[in-house]
């Protein structure tokens, strides 16, 4: 073992490394230039040193080449523990060999508000050409979701009107939330027909949380709650609001007994993939906020989105309460 601090200066040193290792490397060939043993090994203990990597890590300095910085060549720096891959850090040494410096390169050419699309989903708010698109990974099973839904959204929505579009995904938590998965389905089969018919389940789901798989027949109702009462109960009121909204009954039928979890589990995937591992989280033209947070972090980032696209937010309004603890997020439990 070596100390946390180290641990944790050669994690962030590592972290950087990967941006390079997925980009443009620099290639041998007739520019580089051999450094002394002496430097090499200079640059390599000031680099072992300053970002306090242990002992159990290997440094390896490579040739310098010529670097697009006046003064300055560049090389590359590979860094690992001993016996594993090493991965490739850029750096820039100074012609005269007195200085060594570090430079990252970013590609800022990817809108941050495509990330997630909003394309396909059932809306509410602004059209599609709203100036804000805040895109909720959501699970019909999770508390502090019922509890955004409930209160901060209507909200925005009040707030915001119409420059603000708003869209969920499903992110059920299924090693938590044992029906969560299957309410999603029931809502992507009303989604399929009617997107009110999606919203007043979603309404409904959030707005009876604890009231799902008890069964109202049993003498006691506080610690009679069941899987198999849930799920009848989940999908009653599937066909119901599709009743309701006079949907094709044979279509929706067919879509809850099939419960294919395919389009959901998609989702999901896509969730993983930017980095979702608790709900509610909320990606608003791109900036991630997760948690049930405190509703002026939203409103923040909201301005800060409706700035960027030249709208000027409206005026400061009293903030609701969520009644819920700062940045409280629901995660899968650990394995």
């Amino acid at each position: 073992m070596f100390p946390r601090t180290a641990r944790f200066s050669a994690l962030l040193l590592l972290a950087a490394s990967t941006i390079l290792s997925s980009g443009c490397r620099a290639q041998a060939g007739a520019d580089a230039m051999k450094m002394s043993p002496e430097l090499t090994r200079r640059v390599a203990l000031l680099i072992r040193t300053k970002a306090q990597l242990p002992f159990t890590y290997d440094v390896k300095v490579g040739d310098r080449r010529p670097s697009p910085v006046t003064g300055y060549d560049q090389i590359t720096v590979s860094i690992g523990e001993y016996g594993k891959p090493l991965k490739p850090m850029a750096f820039l040494i100074s012609k005269d060999n007195q200085s060594l410096a570090q430079m990252n390169t970013f590609d800022l050419s990817k809108d941050p508000s495509t990330i997630t699309s909003d394309a396909g989903r059932p809306s509410r708010g602004g059209s599609e050409k709203a100036p804000v698109k805040i895109v909720v990974y959501d699970d019909l099973e999770c508390p502090y979701c019922a509890r955004m839904h409930a209160q901060m959204f209507p909200a925005i929505t009040n707030r915001y009107g119409d420059n603000v579009r708003i869209v969920y995904k499903d992110f059920p938590l299924t090693q938590i939330h044992p029906w969560g998965l299957h309410a999603a389905v029931n809502a992507d089969c009303l989604a399929d027909q009617s997107p009110k018919a999606y919203w007043n389940y979603v309404d409904y789901m959030h707005s009876h949380l604890d009231t799902v798989g008890i069964d109202p027949d049993a003498k006691d109702k506080d610690n009679n709650k069941t899987l198999p009462v849930a799920l009848k109960q989940l999908d009653r009121a599937a066909l119901d609001e599709g009743t309701k909204q006079k949907l094709d009954m044979k279509r929706l039928n067919a879509c809850v007994d099939k419960q294919d979890e395919t389009g959901v589990k998609a989702y999901m995937k896509e969730g993983e993939g930017l980095n979702v591992n608790g709900v509610p989280a909320l990606f608003i033209n791109g900036e991630m906020i997760t948690g049930a947070v405190p509703i002026e972090f939203v409103y923040r980032a909201v301005d800060d989105a409706l700035l960027a696209q030249g709208v000027t937010p409206p005026p400061a309004v009293p903030l609701p309460s969520l009644d819920a603890p700062a940045a409280s997020t629901e995660t899968p439990a650990a394995k």
